[in-house]
Formats: structure tokens, C-alpha cells, sequence
């Protein structure tokens, strides 16, 4: 988890603390000035409106909703897991990071636990298919080992290619020590990652062509063309050395727990199915709201359950409509075939 996930939680805890505020000391002042005061309670009567409020509003309940329900699944091996790896991650930061968003080690680890209550939910409402399968197969590689460098121009990554292709080139000295080298994700490690085609540190596209190479292989310069938070097209070269690459084969078999999680995220990452599902937990948990401030906060929610279930029902009406008429045909045809057997025989017997 990144910072972003740590502070994302703080307009949550403040909206909870003022909220208690202002039901225990609504008189408290803030601030005093000639004839007027400004009051915890005037100040959480402004800031209730805001989108910003609302939107921590229903957070609060939906991480509420799931943690109820399926907060005992979570261990506190996945928790500490989570814990661990932001501590790494942010590493002198991390202490610092907890306290700009006014959390401690143990209200952070209620974080984690209350995000991967709502990931178990989410997953709870996943009813795989073999056709979700095979399509996580279509789109499948399993891990492979690389180095990489990256270059801000074309001229730069072909300066750095053509040093790497001299004879009895160090890849990993030439990554670390080769100011055109652009990249800091893998330059101390001499530019060696390991990814497969689940992970997100590089683009579809630049792990398609890095698939192609074979172990030992050194890349021509691949082009990548992303945007950036602020929407302007940024252009990277990579020069990229195959390690080891392991072909997926034809043994499907071979990697369904990897395929069943694939096929499981597609699903779980998916805006709509996460709607549908929050909709759906909400109504279980029989959630009112009881201030008419957010009154709409989970209307897009409860709107995505309802949607989906007047489809299924719409679905479901007309498959017994379908069954219904082709069992009225059937009989009716049948019917008709008796009574034409019928006519036939009584005419044979009156000729007779």
C-alpha cells in the first residue's frame, strides 16, 4: 500500500471526530472575535455538505457493512502482510505518513483490515465460469526475468543499446552507471525486474514485446506512449535483455490458481460489479440513512443492485416464458398429431 491509500482514510477519521463533537460539545468554541464565535458545531454544519464529506460518509458505512460481515475471514497474517509491506515500502516516511493523516500503528492495521474485508466481499459475489478461465488463459504469461533500462529519447536508448551489444558487455554495470539510463526503479539492482503479465510497473504493451524475446535475446529499442496524472503524453524507450522467459505452454491446468485469481480480479476491479455488489451488501445490512444531508450519498449503489436484479428477474421471466410457449407448441403439436392419427384411422375404418 502506497501513502495515498494511508491518507485517503484521514477525511474519514475527521468527519467521525466532529461528528462526535458535535453531538457531545456543539458549544465548544473554535474561535472568538468582537460580537460573534465560531462553534464545533458551525463548523461541522459547513463542512458536512461538501462533496468531500459525503463521499467519507459512505466510505465509513460501506467499509462498516463489510467489515461486519466479513471482517472475522481476515487473518492477522494478511494484515501484518499488508502492514509489512507499506512499512517497507515508505520505509523513514512511514511514521511520518501515519502521522499526517492522525493514525497510529493500530488504527492504520483497522485500515487494512477493514480494505481487505471489503476484497473478501468482493470476491464472496465471483461465480467463475470455464469461459472466465480460458479467457485469463488468453491473456496469460507466467513470470519472467529481465534487465531493463529506459532512455528520455530515441538517440539515448540507441547510445545504450549499442553499448549493451558490444562484445562481453556488462548489462547490469552499464545500467547502473550509464547516465542515460532514466529508469530508478531497477537501476541499483542493474536493472534486472521480474514481472508476469498481471503486474502493472510496465505497460501491456512493453511486456507484449518483451514476451517475444528469447532467454539471452537483447531487444530492439521499444517505444511507449502513456500520459501522466495531468493527462500529457510522455514517451519512453526501453532497451530491454531477456534473462529467462518461460513459455506457458499448452498445460492450462498447470496454472489455474494463477488463472482462477486472474479471472477472479477481472471481476473484482470492475466498477460496475463493485456498485452492484456494495448495493447489494448495503440492503442485506438493512442501512438507513437518518440525516437528510446524505441522504443520496449510496444512491448509485443501491441503484446498481437494483438495476442488476430487475435484470436477472426480467431474464429469468422470459426464459420461463421461452419454456412455457415451447412447451405449449410442443403439446399443441402433439395435439394436432393425435387428432390427425385419430381422423386417419376413424377414415380407414369407414372405408372399410
Amino acid at each position: 500500500m502506497k501513502k495515498k491509500i494511508i491518507t485517503a482514510a484521514i477525511s474519514a477519521v475527521t468527519l467521525l471526530s466532529l461528528a462526535a463533537c458535535s453531538s457531545s460539545a456543539t458549544d465548544d468554541k473554535i474561535a472568538t472575535m468582537k460580537g460573534s464565535t465560531i462553534t464545533v458545531s458551525d463548523f461541522y454544519d459547513k463542512v458536512k455538505t461538501s462533496d468531500e464529506s459525503k463521499q467519507s460518509v459512505a466510505q465509513m458505512i460501506i467499509y462498516k457493512v463489510f467489515t461486519e460481515a466479513y471482517g472475522d475471514k481476515v487473518t492477522e497474517k494478511e494484515i501484518n502482510k499488508e502492514f509489512n509491506a507499506s512499512k517497507k515500502s515508505l520505509g523513514d516516511n512511514f511514521a511520518a505518513a501515519l502521522k499526517s493523516s492522525n493514525m497510529t500503528e493500530k488504527s492504520y492495521k483497522e485500515l487494512i483490515k477493514q480494505n481487505l474485508a471489503f476484497q473478501k466481499g468482493m470476491e464472496a459475489h465471483v461465480d467463475l465460469t470455464d469461459e472466465d478461465i480460458k479467457t485469463a488463459w488468453d491473456n496469460f504469461h507466467p513470470e519472467v526475468e529481465v534487465q531493463l533500462m529506459t532512455a528520455a529519447s530515441e538517440d539515448d536508448a540507441k547510445a545504450l543499446l549499442k553499448e549493451v551489444k558490444k562484445d562481453d558487455a556488462d548489462f547490469a554495470k552499464i545500467a547502473k552507471e550509464n547516465d542515460k539510463n532514466t529508469d530508478t526503479t531497477y537501476k541499483e539492482d542493474g536493472g534486472t525486474a521480474k514481472f508476469d503479465s498481471q503486474s502493472s510497473n510496465l505497460s501491456a504493451a512493453v511486456q507484449q514485446a518483451i514476451y517475444k524475446l528469447k532467454d539471452g535475446e537483447i531487444s530492439d529499442v521499444i517505444t511507449d506512449t502513456t500520459y501522466d496524472s495531468s493527462y500529457q503524453m510522455v514517451t519512453t524507450y526501453y532497451v530491454v535483455k531477456m534473462v529467462k522467459n518461460t513459455p506457458k505452454g499448452n498445460d492450462m491446468d498447470k496454472y489455474k490458481d494463477e488463472l482462477k485469481e486472474i479471472a477472479t480480479a477481472t471481476y473484482t476491479q470492475d466498477s460496475t460489479f463493485q456498485n452492484k455488489v456494495i448495493g447489494e451488501e448495503l440492503k442485506k445490512a438493512n442501512v438507513k440513512i437518518k440525516d437528510d444531508t446524505f441522504a443520496d450519498v449510496l444512491s448509485t449503489y443501491i441503484d446498481a443492485a437494483e438495476s442488476t436484479s430487475t435484470t436477472e428477474s426480467s431474464t429469468a421471466e422470459s426464459t420461463e416464458e421461452t419454456k412455457a410457449s415451447s412447451t405449449a407448441e410442443t403439446e399443441s403439436s402433439a395435439a394436432e398429431s393425435t387428432t390427425e392419427s385419430s381422423v386417419a384411422e376413424s377414415t380407414t375404418e369407414s372405408s372399410k
